[in-house]
């Protein structure tokens, strides 16, 4: 990989990707420009494939309900199961006023690299460019997309959305009103294409990703009213004067070890909790019943235990604090059996025990069942079908989340670089640690004071972070891409915006450029440096 770099950095100054040099050195001890603050996603849904919906020269409007609010916003749009381009002719976001009505004078036209249509290839994700707007916290963001022609088979939605959605002939996706309007014409309240609403907000301080199948996804709440349990612990944030974003990753009828409503919660968790922009907690729920009730025999404790360690492992190494939930009672369920009741509390005696892996628990099983009887939901927090709590049950949910947990020093974990010259995703350094090219030649410093400085030789810096002053403490290669510098408190105070490029590299190279370069070898941020 080493040779690689350095040889398609080689070439960046004949293409003009080098930034002339004296641009590129902020000088030993400068002072860096106030950034920009991350990105923080302040929604999110975890994408399934779908039929295709049968759209063709329409616009659909989807309404998304925020947790925090920002100054900045972008928009996520998903083609991840189909095998064929999907064309999006403009896209608009808005804030809701009622219905699939907008709120005047807050439209704004979403661009794609600075243009008004993109098509976004098969399984992949597209991400606007950043709209500058006032986001509320706890709010109605209308998403306009409009589709010039056919939409795609097996495309990427999520399902048992809970939300209306309205759709309109032609392109009328920065219309006030939409005429003609039908709401939720095709496979009920369901969401298409759109995956993710990010924001800039200085006072963030990350984001809570929930995990987990239909009790997560919210499945027994009302429709409309965004009261799923991850909707009240927004909620319960925003009343405590807590700036954190909650994401929503639950898939209903999702497995931990089996994929089929949705791919396998083992094999989705890096793409829809890890590189979700600025996630720093998940909570880990209730995939595992679904296991329990789709199978026979089930799959055993010590599978499932397995599995639950794979992604505690897997947030770990991206940096990210693990709240295990323990499963919920539901015998009475029409699934139920006594050889289920059993691992289910083998499962919670092992989410409660010292092996887990876990950070800390959200005993979920606790907070809903029959005090008279344990192995059942209570009563007043069933919904009918006993297995899934009602709205009730799920704000008992939301209410036995320790809000403390997100408390105080929220620094990620930063591991060392293993190899000369190169840091993995979940890599960085902490002050007085440094990443020496595989030459010998340059060195990059997490200096003492707080600078973070690439050097030629011994004692020539040839550019900085210039971070002095923001009392920098770490730097660290996320797993979404971006390098970020971290104060004490976890705020970020630099970072290289190339959030949404996951699985890349960072190299510092024998040429005296440092780069990052993307899964499929492109450079997506450089320090300038080459060629010395």
């Amino acid at each position: 990989m080493t040779n690689l770099a350095d040889n398609l950095v080689r070439t960046l100054r004949g293409i003009g990707l080098v930034l002339p040099l004296a641009a590129a050195i902020h000088g030993h001890g400068a002072h860096a420009a106030d950034p920009a603050p991350s990105w923080v996603g302040t929604w999110g849904v975890a994408t399934q494939r779908l039929d295709n919906p049968g759209f063709n020269n329409q616009t659909i409007r989807q309404i998304l309900h925020t947790s925090i609010g920002g100054t900045a916003a972008r928009v996520h749009l998903s083609n991840l199961y189909s095998t064929q381009p999907l064309v999006i002719g403009a896209a608009h976001i808005a804030l809701r006023a009622n219905g699939s009505t907008i709120a005047s004078g807050t439209d704004r036209a979403l661009t794609f690299n600075g243009v008004n249509t993109v098509t976004v290839p098969p399984g992949q994700e597209v991400i606007s460019d950043a709209v500058s707007m006032t986001i509320p916290a706890l709010a109605d963001v209308a998403i306009s997309v409009y589709l010039p022609g056919a939409s795609v088979p097996d495309t990427a939605g999520h399902s048992f959305a809970l939300q209306d959605y309205y759709v309109s002939t032609g392109n009328v996706s920065g219309s006030l009103s939409m005429p003609n309007v039908k709401t939720n014409p095709v496979a009920g309240q369901t969401y298409f294409f759109v995956s993710g609403l990010d924001v800039q907000n200085a006072s963030a301080t990350g984001a809570i990703a929930t995990f987990g199948a239909s009790i997560t996804d919210g499945l027994a709440s009302a429709a409309n009213t965004n009261t799923r349990w991850p909707n009240d612990l927004a909620v319960r944030l925003a009343q405590a004067g807590k700036t954190i974003g909650v994401v929503n990753t639950g898939i209903t009828g999702n497995q931990l070890l089996a994929d089929g409503s949705g791919n396998a919660g083992v094999s989705r968790f890096q793409r829809d909790v890890v590189q979700r922009p600025g996630v720093k907690w998940v909570i880990i729920s209730d995939d595992p019943i679904n296991d329990l009730t789709s199978h026979t025999p089930p799959p055993s404790t010590a599978q499932l235990t397995g599995g639950l360690q794979q992604i505690v492992r897997e947030a770990h190494d991206g940096g990210l604090k693990v709240l295990c939930s323990t499963l919920t009672p539901y015998e009475k369920y029409s699934a139920w059996t006594a050889a289920q009741e059993t691992i289910r509390q083998q499962v919670n005696s092992f989410i409660r025990g010292a092996t887990s892996g876990c950070d800390a628990i959200v005993d979920q099983d606790a907070a809903v069942h029959d005090p008279a009887n344990p192995t059942r939901l209570r009563a007043d927090f069933d919904s009918g079908d006993h297995l899934h709590p009602n709205t009730a049950g799920l704000q008992a949910i939301a209410n036995a989340i320790d809000l403390t947990q997100f408390n105080g020093n929220t620094l990620p974990p930063v591991k060392a670089p293993t190899q000369c010259g190169q840091f993995a995703p979940g890599m960085g350094l902490t002050r007085g640690q440094t990443l020496v090219s595989c030459d010998g030649r340059f060195t990059l410093n997490m200096q003492m004071d707080g600078n973070l400085v690439l050097y030629d030789g011994p004692s020539t810096p040839i550019w900085s972070t210039g971070t002095v002053t923001a009392n920098a403490v770490q730097v660290l290669l996320q797993s979404d891409g971006n390098l970020v510098a971290f104060d004490p408190s976890g705020r970020t105070v630099w970072q290289s915006n190339t959030s949404g490029q996951p699985g890349s590299y960072l190299y510092v190279q024998n040429d005296g450029n440092m780069v990052i370069y993307n899964v499929a070898g492109t450079p997506v941020w450089y320090t300038g440096t080459c060629c010395r």
